[in-house]
């Protein structure tokens, strides 16, 4: 069911804790001492300005108490370094996560804050080397970072790019592998994997994830669900949000309710299959 949200309205997202963890999460806080299903990824897990994510879409359809671990701007990074999401994950019957940008993770080149992988900490002695004539203490988020880069030299970016495509694979497959349950891969975006337009430039989510990088993941876990938003899912969506004026332009960036409703469809499905 759709609900139609007047553009001054902004959503409790009912924030709260889980253990031990510094991460505020999307509630209402859930008890977990039955069986439930783990969430982890970036900002459409969360579910921003959705006033109900696929998250919530998946126990309803299920029966089965859903945890949403999402954090906004979310990388791999944050969750690897938190003790008690790694602990939900490996109590959870199974832990559905959501790929995220490779560009908001620590990798060669540079090191980001270790539960805001969106902001950029330090650069390097190699990206220094490599860019001389760029003056890091200007920079505060990732990809303002990359978009200077890239400007600067595109043929010192490729480095930096392939860099980051490989830290990716490698995050991922550690995450993965200390999952001991099973776990499904979630692909969320407005454009598909084997779109090398897309997957190549400094636009939308998840950042230079391709078809290549997922295939080295896929025999580590049960099962990928592929969601791609198409233009008219994303427009239609957009009416359905809850935001306020000033997060109005954020919003546009958003994937949108029927695309989140497609999305819990999917997983549902692929959630079934598991069982049998």
């Amino acid at each position: 069911m759709a609900y139609q949200y007047p553009s001054e309205v902004s959503l409790n997202y009912l924030p709260c804790r889980y253990g031990k963890s510094k991460l505020l999460f999307r509630g209402p806080k859930k008890d977990l001492q039955d069986d439930y299903i783990a969430f982890l990824g970036g900002t459409e897990t969360y579910g921003k300005y959705v006033p109900v994510p696929f998250v919530e879409l998946v126990s309803a359809g299920e029966e089965i108490t859903t945890v949403n671990l999402g954090c906004v701007n979310a990388g791999t990074d944050v969750f690897l370094n938190d003790e008690t999401v790694m602990d939900m994950c490996d109590r959870a019957a199974v832990t559905v996560l959501q790929m995220s940008g490779a560009q908001n993770m620590s990798n060669r080149f540079y090191a980001v804050h270790p539960r805001r992988n969106d902001r950029f900490l330090r650069a390097s002695t190699l990206l220094k080397t490599i860019y001389r004539e760029i003056d890091f203490t200007d920079f505060n988020f990732t990809r303002h970072l990359l978009s200077t880069l890239e400007t600067a030299s595109a043929e010192k970016f490729a480095m930096v790019r392939q860099e980051l495509k490989d830290a990716w694979v490698a995050r991922m497959r550690t995450m993965v592998q200390r999952i001991p349950g099973d776990v499904v891969l979630l692909w969320m975006s407005d454009h598909a994997p084997d779109d090398k337009d897309a997957t190549n430039v400094i636009s939308g989510d998840p950042l230079f994830v391709d078809r290549e990088m997922i295939e080295e993941i896929r025999p580590l876990v049960k099962d990928i669900v592929e969601i791609v938003g198409t233009p008219a899912e994303i427009e239609q969506g957009y009416d359905l949000l809850a935001f306020s004026e000033l997060e109005a332009a954020a919003a546009k960036e958003m994937l949108g309710p029927i695309v989140h409703a497609r999305a819990a469809a999917e997983i549902q499905a692929a959630l079934r299959a598991i069982k049998r």
